[in-house]
């Protein structure tokens, strides 16, 4: 679903997640983006925030209840991270306290399995405890690795003036400038069109 779509869907409490911002940490600070009638908030509930989670392909086993506390942790994550992903963008400093913790807290250990369906060998996590800083940790390590692997100058928000949402500018001549050249992309340029439309046509009238 695009940005607009979303947007026309406010009145919808359940939020529909927008993956694009081809990063992880960033489609998690996307979980709530629009603004003033156009606010969406994705995770309103534990179960809301396990459903994000599945989405972004990043819950291990069949998980179906989510871990006390999980909401509240999750807000205080991204939080943190739009925090850190901020500081990093205008060269500031402050503090990865959430991270940091989830870091400690929601550790995975990593494990080599056999994968019957693909007869391969894959990557597995190994959940210590199905708690809300192991099911969160690998946000927290997506983090971790854009601020530390990334060009703060390619991480980027939507030039729209009424989009909030942030991406990774992963193109070759580094010029992306839109969320979704779908939907944001488009509808610029079409006001900007429209713009110099009138404004020509206000310049013929005044020249007569």
């Amino acid at each position: 679903m695009g940005y607009i779509a979303a947007m026309k869907t406010n009145k919808n409490p359940r939020c529909a997640p927008l993956f694009v911002g081809d990063n992880l940490a960033l489609d998690f600070i996307n979980s709530e983006f629009g603004v003033d009638e156009a606010h969406q908030e994705c995770l309103s509930s534990d179960d809301a925030v396990l459903v994000w989670l599945k989405l972004a392909g990043v819950l291990p086993g069949n998980i179906d209840k989510p871990p006390q506390g999980l909401l509240a942790l999750a807000l205080q994550l991204r939080k943190n991270a739009k925090a850190l992903v901020t500081a990093a963008r205008f060269g500031v400093c402050t503090e990865a306290t959430t991270v940091n913790q989830i870091l400690a807290a929601g550790y995975t250990p990593r494990e080599l399995s056999w994968n019957k369906a693909g007869n391969t060998f894959q990557v597995v996590r190994v959940l210590r405890e199905e708690d809300a800083s192991s099911l969160l940790e690998p946000i927290a390590q997506s983090v971790v690795t854009l601020l530390t692997g990334t060009s703060p100058d390619l991480i980027r928000q939507c030039e729209a003036h009424d989009c909030t949402l942030m991406f990774h500018d992963k193109t070759k001549s580094h010029r992306r400038r839109w969320c979704s050249m779908a939907t944001c992309g488009n509808r610029m340029k079409v006001a900007a069109f429209r713009s110099r439309t009138k404004e020509g046509t206000v310049e013929k009238l005044t020249m007569r």
